[in-house]
């Protein structure tokens, strides 16, 4: 089969040989796609590796064959945003995040919009971490494991003075209010799962309550292997400490 003039964005790119690059896009017809860039190196390839970077729009031709379509050429649609600090990593944690659990092969068009939509909110200089909620968000949603945010997971509507767990299967559990402090800093408010059902921008404690409990959901569907991005926060933050109330930073986020 080809592929002709297909709308992509660029996800990851690595070596592959001497000259070549292993390319993994998010394509707007046919989902997550895995191409190979044979001849990619020298002065006159170098439109091409530009347009295989990722983060990068692109139209490409393939013809595909087996579970690698062999890349015949690709054009960059746009500049790419040039993002750096926080805005790159949370970048970087948007493809990591897309290419682990979106299928191979399978059509994916509102995944391909949110993408679309976050790339834009990255650009413009967004609040990083409202850009991540909502993108993680709508990947759940895509992917068909995402949640009705106006109601717990026993049919009762959320109460914005709760505070909520989020079950990977179930949606939000309520917090008895005699839990313990520990439990309850690290769930989100009601009023923030009511904000971010609406796409409503949550206040800075609230935003920032979601941050931890959505994490959860997405290592349940991440299975045992987390994400290099967390890894590397982590790491982060083992040579910047941080204040131990996150709750009480600035929301500029850390994915």
């Amino acid at each position: 089969m080809r592929l002709t003039a297909e709308p992509a964005f660029v996800l990851h790119a690595r070596p592959w040989r001497e000259t070549s690059l292993l390319v993994e896009v998010l394509s707007a017809g046919h989902g997550r796609v895995g191409l190979l860039a044979r001849g990619v190196h020298g002065a006159r390839r170098h439109p091409l590796r530009a347009a295989l970077q990722p983060l990068q729009s692109i139209r490409f031709d393939a013809v595909w064959r087996g579970e690698l379509a062999r890349l015949t050429g690709a054009e960059a649609v746009d500049v790419a945003p040039r993002l750096s600090g926080e805005a790159a990593m949370s970048a970087f944690y948007l493809n990591e995040l897309t290419l682990r659990l979106s299928p191979r092969q399978v059509p994916q068009p509102e995944l391909f919009a949110a993408y679309a939509l976050a790339r834009e909110r990255l650009r413009d200089g967004d609040p990083l971490g409202w850009t991540l909620r909502r993108f993680e968000r709508d990947l759940l949603e895509a992917l068909g494991v995402g949640f009705d945010l106006r109601f717990d997971g026993d049919g009762e509507p959320i109460d914005p003075a709760a505070r909520y767990r989020l079950d990977p299967e179930h949606g939000p559990r309520r917090l008895l209010l005699d839990r313990g402090q520990a439990d309850r800093a690290g769930a989100a408010t009601g009023r923030a799962l009511i904000a971010l059902g609406e796409d409503r921008l949550p206040e800075g404690a609230d935003l920032a309550s979601l941050r931890r409990p959505i994490r959860e959901v997405l290592a349940h569907h991440l299975g045992p292997r987390g994400l290099k991005s967390w890894e590397m926060l982590a790491a982060l933050a083992g040579v910047v400490r941080a204040p131990p109330d996150a709750q009480a930073m600035p929301e500029r986020d850390r994915s």
